[in-house]
């Protein structure tokens, strides 16, 4: 479904991202790790086209580049780590934006079937109690979920993520990542996020991408492309060695 060919891409005409090659296939979760300033994120805007690109970024063989913005709006959505609404709109508001690309007419009007997928959307995400609430009364956490509720009711093909448990909680974390992958298996979709935290990409990822310095490090199954030399030549951190010990902690505290 997406293919990325010796990609490089930056900022005022220096590579952050350096002879990227990859890909992910129809209802994969792809989870992308490494160090800060590694390019995880110029990597994300670059397949969204929000930042120029050199190499090849296919989607359904298709150049990313020669979509205009509303087909590029319709087929893929980027949370980003920072989202913002400059307009205190209600909560089911705020999430009802997702569809602008889809509505049709000169007032943007929205449909039957867009009002039910937004609503079901809402529910799903545990914030039909709080939809009529303004937006700048809520919580972090609760904000995060409307801008990805905004995001799924897009309904892209592919979904970017830029770090998508930033400000949730460990519950919310493990259901919002639970539900993201019964979303991309269910409707064949593509979901590629952005992650820190090693554990929640051996237990949700379909395959693993590490970055370090700019470059692909290792990419194929997490089991294998989280390999602990890998991680302690990206990380500078022998990783494998704390998880163990971090498990160990957890095994005495259980047994106590």
């Amino acid at each position: 479904m997406l293919e990325i060919k010796n990609v490089y891409s930056g900022y005022k005409g220096i590579d952050v991202i350096r002879d990227i090659t990859l890909s992910a296939g129809r209802g994969e979760v792809l989870c992308i790790v490494g160090p800060n300033g590694c390019g995880k994120t110029t990597l994300l805007k670059s397949i969204a086209h929000i930042l120029p690109y050199r190499g090849s970024i296919l989607m359904d063989s298709q150049e990313v580049s020669s979509f205009s913005r509303k087909d590029l709006a319709k087929r893929i959505a980027l949370l980003g780590q920072t989202s913002e609404l400059y307009f205190p709109y209600s909560v089911y508001d705020a999430i009802a934006l997702g569809r602008y690309a889809h509505a049709r007419g000169f007032l943007k009007t929205l449909s039957g079937e867009d009002a039910e997928l937004i609503t079901d959307t809402i529910k799903k995400l545990e914030l039909y109690d709080e939809k009529d609430r303004m937006i700048n009364e809520l919580s972090g956490g609760q904000l995060q979920r409307v801008f990805l509720a905004r995001t799924l009711v897009q309904n892209p093909d592919l979904i970017l993520l830029d770090e998508p448990t930033n400000h949730l909680d460990l519950k919310h974390q493990v259901e919002l990542l639970r539900y993201l992958v019964a979303w991309a298996k269910e409707n064949n979709k593509t979901v590629i996020g952005v992650f820190h935290d090693l554990n929640l990409v051996h237990h949700f990822g379909d395959t693993a991408a590490v970055m370090g310095g700019g470059k692909l490090v290792a990419f194929g199954r997490p089991e294998a492309a989280l390999d602990g030399e890998t991680l302690r030549e990206t990380y500078g951190l022998d990783i494998r060695k704390f998880m163990l010990e971090s498990l160990e902690n957890w095994k005495n505290t259980g047994a106590r």
